[in-house]
């Protein structure tokens, strides 16, 4: 019981890291119908911005962190307006290869820039633990959920009441009817990858905090994150929220148990345990948990 506890904890710290990176999926989804796959560059550039402030510029952890969200929300707009606008009525097909190819460059580019080497990003948690009964719980983990929390909150209290938030609801609804209404459909593509930056600069400080420092392998997460979207439902926020958290600790308990229980599956089945969870649940539910399924009319 005392290790399904821990592993549990440590899921859903997993899973909140996910979470985030799957947020930045659903939104730019919602508004553009546009799978982003650039999403784990930002990752990326959120925690090693984060270093450089923390680090060799000796800023206060808080302020590096907060300055490197903003940075990275800030990226997002310019990338839609100088990319992806150009690609506004092109097949979908192309505006994917543009953010793949933008997720290829920048991948490339920060370690050019920083370095193959894993850097310490100077949190100020590093790797303390606290002690909750027989259960021995990072304080990284603890941070990392109330920072997600405190970040989910906040989107959807934005997207609840706030005139923006709104307008981005109605967007993702019918674009074409939302114009009708005199709703800036440009702006409101240009906010989603606003949000996407932030949320993906967040969960890149969250994945690179503690012992496991910042690293070009970080923007990886992504390739975990993205079944946790398909999972959960591409244009659903509730859905990445979930989805995010099943995968985490699928893959947590998976990676605990599965060696000594399952060795036959052999050495890192935990790598692809997103995958075939997402597989299992899109079988039963085509349109993910919390996915809008698609009605054809004859």
């Amino acid at each position: 019981m005392e290790q399904l506890l821990q592993l549990l904890v440590a899921g859903l710290a997993l899973g909140a890291r996910y979470a985030l990176v799957t947020l930045g999926f659903v939104v730019i989804f919602r508004a553009t119908g546009v799978i982003n796959f650039a999403q784990g560059s930002l990752v990326l550039l959120g925690a090693y911005l984060t270093y450089q402030f923390a680090g060799p510029w000796q800023w206060p952890f808080l302020l590096a962190a907060i300055t490197s969200v903003i940075a990275c929300g800030a990226c997002g707009p310019v990338i839609e307006r100088l990319l992806l606008r150009r690609m506004v009525g092109r097949p979908a097909f192309a505006v994917i290869m543009v953010t793949l190819g933008l997720l290829i460059v920048i991948e490339q580019a920060v370690p050019t820039m920083w370095g193959q080497d894993p850097k310490n990003m100077g949190d100020p948690w590093g790797i303390d633990t606290v002690q909750a009964g027989a259960v021995t719980v990072a304080v990284r983990d603890l941070w990392t959920l109330g920072l997600t929390a405190l970040a989910i909150a906040g989107v959807f209290g934005f997207f609840r009441y706030s005139r923006y938030g709104l307008a981005m609801r109605a967007t993702a609804l019918d674009q074409e009817a939302a114009q009708a209404q005199g709703i800036s459909v440009r702006r409101v593509v240009a906010l989603s990858w606003t949000i996407a930056g932030a949320a993906a600069a967040l969960a890149g400080i969250t994945v690179a905090s503690g012992e496991a420092g910042v690293s070009p392998s970080i923007s990886q997460i992504a390739l975990a994150a993205f079944p946790a979207a398909i999972l959960g439902g591409l244009d659903s926020p509730y859905g990445a929220i979930a989805g995010g958290l099943v995968i985490g600790v699928s893959q947590t308990l998976t990676a605990g148990y599965q060696p000594d229980h399952a060795a036959w599956l052999g050495d890192n089945f935990h790598v692809i345990m997103p995958y075939v969870v997402m597989i299992a649940i899109l079988l039963v539910r085509p349109y993910g948990l919390f996915g809008t399924r698609e009605v054809e009319r004859a």
